[in-house]
């Protein structure tokens, strides 16, 4: 089922999600370590049960960010500290990503069946930018990894693109090639603000949901153990609240539940 959503339920929807669900908190400019990379911090944020990445998350959970560390995360291609540039920097609970060189930072641990929630953010100073959630990422390493992909570039989240022909089944009325579009309208918070993705891969069944709002589905997708990545992908991107729960027996997703 493809969802149309009017341009006034828009508007009336991004107004209550100003009045209740978000704040809005202005950042200083980050100093991250000696490479002396200034990133500004986008101001406002969906606020949900869990705070900012630093605690109190349900037991089932598992948080993939804390702090400083990456010890979760391994990057592709492999980094130094010397005097090449990093890529990848933990800080504060806050993933950056310079953009360049091209690749991804992928988990250590494989997931199966699992609910997946990220938020992120581009720096608006710099414009639109570009990234995406890789998903039963597969060996071997390479640019890009046979796996399922949920779009970031901006404006186009909720997209999906296949990569490395991974078997899955999707509306064959919004797919081109290996892209297929997401259901109605863009549901992103204007460039700057913190968005957030839920995503559900459970058994065959992917969905994705950007800020609450369904914006993809796909069908049997093939059921492989396989890790999550974040792409840098050119562009300047920031991540917090990274955490992800296993779940036992692939069940309805919840779109497919509630009908």
């Amino acid at each position: 089922m493809i969802l149309n959503f009017s341009t006034s339920a828009r508007i009336s929807s991004l107004k209550s999600v100003i009045s209740g669900s978000m704040f809005v908190r202005m950042c200083p400019v980050l100093l991250l370590g000696a490479a002396a990379l200034f990133v500004p911090a986008c101001g406002t944020s969906y606020s949900y049960a869990y705070g900012d990445g630093s605690g109190g998350y349900p037991y089932d959970w598992k948080v993939l960010l804390k702090g400083d560390s990456l010890d979760a995360w391994k990057v592709f291609p492999s980094e130094t500290k010397g005097d090449a540039p990093v890529t990848w920097t933990a800080k504060n609970n806050l993933l950056f990503c310079s953009g360049t060189p091209a690749g991804y930072i992928a988990t250590v641990s494989e997931f199966t069946n699992f609910e997946l929630e990220l938020e992120w953010c581009f720096d608006p100073s710099k414009g639109a930018g570009n990234s995406g959630v890789l998903l039963r990422v597969q060996q071997k390493d390479e640019i890009w990894p046979k796996s399922m992909e949920a779009q970031l570039q901006s404006r186009h989240a909720g997209d999906i693109w296949n990569i490395g022909d991974f078997p899955a089944k999707v509306d064959p009325a919004r797919t081109q090639g290996r892209h297929t579009i997401r259901m109605g309208e863009c549901a992103e918070a204007p460039l700057g603000v913190w968005n957030r993705y839920r995503i559900v891969m459970n058994g065959g069944r992917l969905e994705m949901y950007v800020n609450g709002e369904l914006q993809n589905v796909a069908t049997d997708v093939a059921v492989l153990p396989g890790r999550i990545a974040l792409q840098s992908e050119g562009s300047y991107i920031m991540f917090r609240n990274i955490r992800v729960r296993e779940l036992g027996n692939a069940t309805k997703g919840a779109a497919e539940a509630g009908k």
